[in-house]
């Protein structure tokens, strides 16, 4: 008795269409999360491309309740790095808390033309009555 041919195998399901993926802005801000480099750049690549910054662009940078805020300015004494990096400057970083490989948030405001980068340390605070009464609603269950 010969061997029966394996049958064919069964046809591929199709994939289900996925949603569109969630817009990243909320209120016209956009938001990324960076760890800087021993050197206090940050790679900012979707937020310099959603402004407009070129590598290149001379930029002004302050600091401003524990944030460091970036800018254009023509007699801007920064740049945009050539592989689209945020420069922090020593002396912002250390006011604001900033270290190598912590992570910061940084939103940027096109309507503003304006980046502001916020340490963790900020973020944890501001999150900090929020997660509590999160954590109190998973304790009552």
């Amino acid at each position: 008795m010969p061997t029966p041919l394996p049958a064919a195998p069964p046809q591929p399901v199709p994939m289900p269409t996925l949603p569109p993926p969630a817009d990243q802005t909320c209120g016209g801000v956009l938001f990324d999360v960076a760890h800087p480099d021993s050197a206090g750049r940050v790679t900012a690549r979707p937020l310099l491309r959603a402004l407009g910054w070129m590598p290149g662009l001379a930029l002004r940078i302050d600091v401003a309740h524990a944030a460091v805020l970036i800018t254009p300015a023509a007699d801007g004494k920064h740049l945009v790095g050539a592989r689209e990096e945020l420069p922090l400057p020593a002396a912002a970083r250390h006011l604001c808390g900033i270290t190598p490989g912590q992570p910061v948030l940084l939103a940027a405001f096109h309507g503003r033309n304006l980046i502001v980068v916020h340490p963790s340390n900020t973020i944890t605070t501001l999150l900090a009555d929020l997660h509590a009464h999160i954590l109190g609603a998973l304790d009552d269950r």
